[in-house]
């Protein structure tokens, strides 16, 4: 294994791989810590759950699968987080960071969240989504980790005990010398961390080689689109043209929403626009005890062979509404054990290509399906690949799309459906 990649959430780690799976790396993604060796992979992806759980639990988590990626052989750390840099307001990202540094002896990181493909950018050490600041943003009104503040410098200073400085866009643009220089005078200043400006992924490039020698990376997943050309250029990877291959997938189709995020809203509403099959599910309705999953699974047995959409998305407004109500721990875990049920009982009556919007969402689908680790396959748009699961007993391959609510244009769901590779 050349590298070993701890994702905070399951989307996270599906983005990642295919970021190295478009470069020929084959990439494997497990889901927790698994009990035996590691896979035959250039790189495997420990996907956590790790992301809004308290920052002691998250450190542990993060720690025991450093372990296992260590007793596998990696060669190079990348802990992968969020492109909006999500994290609760106690910490995790910082915490997480600091506790992995601790134990590779290594001293020093970058915190690079930057995906230009998919609008993140960072200039100043501020977090852009698009043309607007992260604080400005739709993750302003996130419903478990509101990003209020654009200044990525002062968020993760506010979660660490080290020192955390910057490495700027100008300094960037002079090359890997340059940013190896910064790099030196940052930790001679007494800094242990530092964001990373990127703006294009000519940016992240440059990074990945001036960090080539880092035990530790921490990113997005646009950092990792240079590293399998680092690693070629050393003589450890050979590029496998075939990497991102997959089984054919035949049977029905469907798709789940739990996302509540801009892009999620957009792409649900087309779905309905187009006047495609449609199950909504009612958090007050899950909170009175009615049996909201079993009625999911009727209405889609009623479209036959058409793909059903089953979604809990809402405006910020109707949200805020239930969440006031319901309590937004209490509302975004009945929505998603809702749909875990209800992605359970589609792969049960024979659906063999799922499309997951959410983070927490797929989570929770794939725990439900008891999956043990995926392929990763081509991107169906920056950031998602189709998945097919392993550890299943399907009869057939069971593909998976597990899409981070922020990703993909408006038809994405329609997307995802014709680039799966059903029989």
């Amino acid at each position: 294994m050349i590298l070993g990649i701890i994702a905070d959430d399951f989307t996270g780690a599906t983005d990642v791989a295919s970021m190295l799976v478009r470069a020929g790396m084959r990439t494997v993604q497990v889901i927790g810590i698994p009990e035996g060796p590691a896979p035959d992979a250039d790189a495997v992806v420990v996907a956590l759950k790790t992301r809004t759980i308290p920052a002691a639990d998250a450190v542990a988590e993060s720690l025991a699968a450093l372990g296992w990626l260590q007793n596998a052989g990696m060669q190079q750390c990348y802990f992968k987080y969020c492109s909006t840099f999500d994290s609760t307001p106690a910490g995790n990202i910082g915490p997480v960071t600091e506790a992995l540094l601790d134990a590779l002896g290594a001293p020093f990181t970058i915190a690079c969240p930057a995906f230009p493909e998919n609008g993140r950018t960072i200039f100043r050490g501020h977090l852009f989504v698009g043309d607007e600041l992260l604080s400005d943003s739709g993750m302003r009104h996130h419903p478990l980790t509101p990003m209020t503040d654009a200044n990525l410098v002062r968020v993760l200073q506010s979660q660490s005990r080290r020192s955390v400085g910057l490495i700027r866009y100008d300094t960037i643009a002079q090359g890997v010398a340059a940013v190896r220089d910064r790099i030196a005078a940052l930790q001679r200043d007494g800094f242990a961390l530092a964001i990373a400006d990127a703006t294009t992924n000519d940016d992240l490039r440059t990074l990945a080689a001036a960090c080539a020698d880092l035990p530790l990376l921490t990113a997005g997943s646009g950092l990792a689109l240079g590293l399998p050309a680092l690693y070629a250029d050393r003589g450890w990877l050979v590029p496998d043209a075939q990497a991102a291959a997959l089984d054919p997938a035949p049977g029905r189709a469907a798709v789940l929403a739990g996302s509540c995020s801009t892009a999620t809203n957009a792409q649900v509403q087309r779905w309905r626009d187009a006047g495609r099959p449609a199950f909504a599910v009612d958090p007050r309705a899950l909170a009175r005890g009615e049996a909201v999953a079993e009625a999911a699974l009727t209405f889609a047995r009623t479209q036959g062979d058409e793909p059903v959409l089953v979604y809990a998305t809402a405006s910020a407004a109707d949200l805020q509404s239930v969440q006031a109500e319901l309590g937004a721990m209490q509302a975004g875990a009945l929505v998603e054990a809702c749909l875990a049920r209800v992605a359970r009982g589609l792969v049960d009556g024979g659906v063999r290509r799922l499309v997951v919007a959410g983070g927490e969402t797929s989570g929770a689908v794939v725990q439900a399906l008891g999956v043990a680790q995926l392929r990763i396959g081509a991107a169906i748009c920056p950031g998602v690949p189709w998945t097919q699961a392993e550890g299943v007993a399907t009869g057939s391959p069971l593909q998976l799309a597990l899409k981070s609510g922020n990703f993909g244009g408006p038809d994405f769901f329609d997307e995802a459906l014709r680039a799966s590779t059903a029989a």
